[in-house]
């Protein structure tokens, strides 16, 4: 949580960079790139799953053809109520049915 909040006024000082390893000589070089997968990263951690990119957007952003979203939400400990209808909470597992990815981790 500490690094989540440190990361968030880093973001709105607009200063990433200051996270970076400053004794690892190849981030230093880097810089740019890795203040940039450091935008991704929190991208795909959007609270809200429909603001989230695709792997194909991503992708494509780490690639330099695209351009990151510019209204994120740095504030990832707080994810929105949501609503939830009985139909969903009721899911039911045999003990021979395996858990899918997507019902372990969510909708992304």
């Amino acid at each position: 949580m500490h690094l989540l909040s440190v990361f968030k006024k880093k973001v709105e000082e607009e200063h990433l960079e200051d996270l970076i390893d400053k004794h690892n000589e190849d981030m230093q070089i880097h810089g740019e790139e890795v203040v940039n997968m450091m935008k991704v990263a929190a991208w795909c951690l959007q609270s809200d799953f429909v603001k989230r990119p695709s792997m194909s957007m991503v992708i494509k952003v780490l690639e330099g053809v695209s351009e990151i979203e510019h209204n994120l939400d740095y504030n990832f400990s707080y994810p929105p109520l949501a609503t939830v209808s009985h139909q969903e909470v009721n899911v039911c597992f045999s003990s021979t049915t395996p858990l899918l990815p997507s019902v372990l981790s969510g909708p992304r």
